[in-house]
C-alpha cells in the first residue's frame, strides 16, 4: 500500500476514529494523541492491510483498544462535561435551553455510569450509525450479543433517566 492508497483507505475514518476516541476518553487531547497512535500503527503495517476486508473496523478496534488500555493505566477519574451544547433554533426560550442542558448533563451522567462494553457498543450504533456486522467485527462479540447489551444500555439510560425526571430516589 502506497501514501496515495493510504490516504484514500485509511484517511477518510480520522473523523470516526476521533469521536470514538473522545467518547471513551473524555478528553479531546488524549483523543488526538490515541488517533496518531492509530494511524502510526496502521502505517507501520500498511503492508498488511489488504488482509482485511474493512480498514475502518480494523482502524476502530485499534481506536477501541488503545483507548481501553490508555483508561486501566490511568485510573483517573473522569467527568462528564455538558458545555459546548448548542441549541440550532433561535425560538428556544431560556428555560427551554435550561431544561435541554440539564436533560443533557443527566443522559450524560448515565452513560457515563454505564460498563465500558455498553459505553462502546451503543456509541457504535447509535452516534456512528455503524450496522451490526460492522460492530461484530470491532467488538468481537457476536450479533446477538451486541442486540443484548445494546438494548441493555439504551433501557438503563431509559430508565435513569425517567427516574431523574420523576424525582424518584435510589
Amino acid at each position: 500500500m502506497d501514501l496515495q492508497e493510504f490516504k484514500s483507505k485509511v484517511l477518510p475514518a480520522k473523523q470516526k476514529l476521533y469521536r470514538l476516541a473522545v467518547f471513551l476518553l473524555r478528553d479531546k487531547e488524549e483523543a488526538e494523541d490515541i488517533l496518531q497512535d492509530v494511524f502510526l500503527k496502521l502505517w507501520t503495517n500498511k503492508h498488511k492491510l489488504h488482509a482485511y476486508t474493512s480498514i475502518e473496523a480494523f482502524a476502530m478496534t485499534i481506536t477501541k483498544n488503545l483507548c481501553l488500555d490508555r483508561i486501566k493505566t490511568s485510573k483517573r477519574k473522569r467527568t462528564v462535561d455538558a458545555t459546548g451544547l448548542e441549541l440550532s433554533s433561535g425560538e428556544v426560550t431560556p428555560y427551554e435551553q435550561t431544561e435541554l442542558t440539564d436533560s443533557v448533563s443527566k443522559v450524560q451522567g448515565l452513560l457515563a455510569g454505564l460498563p465500558e462494553q455498553q459505553k462502546l457498543v451503543l456509541h457504535l450504533r447509535d452516534v456512528e450509525g455503524l450496522s451490526f456486522e460492522e460492530m461484530e467485527q470491532i467488538t468481537n462479540l457476536t450479533i446477538n450479543n451486541i442486540r443484548v447489551i445494546l438494548s441493555r444500555a439504551r433501557k438503563s439510560v431509559r430508565d435513569g433517566f425517567l427516574k431523574m425526571e420523576n424525582y424518584e430516589v435510589g
